[in-house]
């Protein structure tokens, strides 16, 4: 039986509007909400899914959000593209980018306690990701965290750049990611800005309460690390790019 909390999420995104505060329905505590955030994946025939994303990496983010650390969302299949990307604008409900690292999983990672260097011998493929976002709240204090956590953390859709050949050999927490949009410098970061580092930001996904209700990570999962900048939210229809050194580039448009 699907959660009250689940059930006004799935209604919401059907009639493509603003997600309301849940009053007596909405999740209880954080747990909840990662429970409710399965049901709703399980509703949507996403399980097990396509990945992951980790949204407040930094602790600017997790005071705006009232979280006590990071938050981490599944990823549909659907929802992903290989870059360059296309979407319509007046599809999505205050959309915003972000500039990530991606990766996609080659091995199992097990819910549950992990080190950096047991996440990164899991890892496969590293490249430059977009994260689309939607700004589909009002109040963040009012809804609350645990409705944020059901409803993915701000998630939408990610594009994925091509697999970079060189990533074991560079130091992913130097490395440097850059986003535009029509050409125009939106943000910068370090890899670093992640947690310390990118393979940091995986191995805190496999010890989650998300990796607990979603039975571990899989091989062949992608994950969106978390972006280096804030998140930019779009006026109307443009081109987004994100680029990090090693890593490449993945391209957008929003038509």
């Amino acid at each position: 039986m699907t959660s009250a909390a689940a059930e006004a999420i799935l209604a919401a995104r059907r009639e493509r509007r603003i997600l309301l505060p849940l009053g007596p329905a909405a999740p209880a505590d954080v747990a909840a909400g990662y429970a409710a955030q399965r049901e709703i994946a399980e509703a949507l025939g996403a399980v097990p899914p396509a990945g992951f994303k980790i949204g407040a990496t930094t602790k600017q983010m997790q005071a705006y959000l009232g979280l006590s650390g990071p938050a981490a969302g599944f990823v549909p299949e659907g929802g992903v593209q290989r870059s360059p990307g296309s979407f319509r604008y007046a599809d999505l409900i205050g959309p915003g980018v972000e500039c990530e690292v991606g990766l996609r999983l080659g091995t199992d990672l097990p819910a549950g306690p992990c080190t950096r260097d047991q996440a990164a011998a899991a890892v496969a493929e590293v490249f430059a990701a977009i994260e689309i976002v939607e700004k589909r709240y009002t109040d963040l204090a009012e809804l609350g965290t645990p409705t944020l956590v059901a409803d993915q953390v701000f998630h939408r859709a990610g594009v994925l750049g091509p697999a970079a050949p060189g990533w074991r050999a560079a130091d992913l927490g130097a490395i440097r990611g850059r986003i535009t949009v029509d050409g125009a410098l939106r943000g910068e970061g370090v890899g670093a800005d992640l947690l310390g580092h990118p393979f940091e930001a995986l191995a805190w996904l496999a010890a989650s309460p998300a990796a607990a209700v979603f039975g571990g990570l899989r091989a062949g999962q992608v994950v969106f690390l978390g972006s280096v900048t804030p998140p930019i939210w779009l006026d109307g229809p443009c081109h987004v790019t994100v680029e990090f050194d090693v890593l490449g580039r993945a391209e957008a448009k929003f038509a």
